[in-house]
């Protein structure tokens, strides 16, 4: 685990010291929150007897591409149940081109049976129609997968002392492991990466909930930095981005931390954090889903 101290105005004028956690280093296929999430799912999916996983996720999902790849170095079978009709997405782009290189196969399901995919009958129907699988939701986010995350706290403590960690927030199953994790110390905010995010407060709270029997309140959402919607890459945060990148070696992905360190930085201006605290800005990786942001942007990165 490396922590990269980030050399940033806004920090030195509100007397914070900032660091960047670069989980997006920690496996070279299975970066950063992703195998956190299933580390857990992985070991009780093969408790169970399972050979199948079966998951979710749109047409440039980190997830997909990571229970892919897991399930190419463990050896499990893989399906993935794609947002959207498959016409509509050929030629298939980076990340589901190499979902199905490693071996997944993929399933689609119009937007609107999308939407209804954890009820009970289209999930069975989807069963009976692939066979018996373990079943991981969109985005990983489960009590299983919160076990995971907590365990970057507990590294980060070993590390360092700070006071408030933030992370990129899709379905929040990365913050409640964190939360579960800090166990009522330090604080956490979590930045949502889509627009109309209010609702992962409840979801956050009933993930921590169900995996403790607790939920916390040292945390915030902050959901006024998703740059105009999950997937939308505004010129301002591409020229962010590319700017990041000159100043301190490291690429952002478009989706999640590019996102969040927009927020952190602007918060630092605000004087949100506490002068002399330590922040620390999780790197969570997903950086694969630059290839299909190069196909259809041509960033020239």
């Amino acid at each position: 685990m490396l922590l990269q101290p980030l050399a940033e105005p806004a920090a030195d004028r509100a007397g914070v010291r900032l660091l960047l956690l670069r989980d997006d280093l920690t496996h070279p296929e299975l970066p950063g929150n992703k195998w956190r999430k299933l580390k857990y799912n992985l070991a009780e999916a093969q408790r169970l007897g399972h050979h199948t996983l079966l998951t979710f996720g749109g047409a440039f999902s980190n997830h997909l591409a990571a229970v892919a790849a897991a399930g190419r170095l463990t050896g499990l079978r893989t399906i993935g149940v794609v947002r959207g009709e498959e016409l509509g997405l050929l030629p298939f782009n980076p990340t589901l081109g190499q979902a199905r290189a490693d071996g997944m196969e993929l399933h689609f399901l119009d937007r609107a049976t999308y939407r209804r995919k954890h009820e009970p009958a289209v999930l069975g129907q989807l069963l009976q129609t692939l066979g018996p699988a373990y079943v991981l939701p969109e985005g990983g986010s489960n009590t299983l997968a919160l076990p995971g995350c907590a365990e970057l706290v507990t590294e980060l403590k070993a590390l360092t002392e700070f006071d408030y960690l933030c992370v990129a927030c899709g379905t929040g199953g990365t913050l409640a492991g964190f939360l579960t994790g800090l166990a009522g110390h330090h604080e956490a905010a979590g930045f949502a990466a889509l627009k109309g995010a209010d609702f992962l407060r409840h979801d956050i709270n009933q993930l921590t909930q169900q995996a403790t029997g607790h939920t916390y309140t040292n945390w915030t959402l902050q959901t006024g930095y998703h740059g105009g919607g999950y997937a939308k890459l505004s010129a301002e945060l591409m020229q962010f981005i590319r700017e990041f990148r000159e100043r301190h070696g490291v690429l952002l992905d478009p989706i999640y931390t590019s996102k969040m360190l927009v927020g952190v930085l602007d918060l630092l201006a605000q004087g949100y954090f506490r002068r002399g605290s330590t922040v620390v800005a999780v790197h969570t990786g997903g950086l694969q889903a630059w290839g299909g942001f190069q196909e259809r942007h041509e960033l020239g990165l």
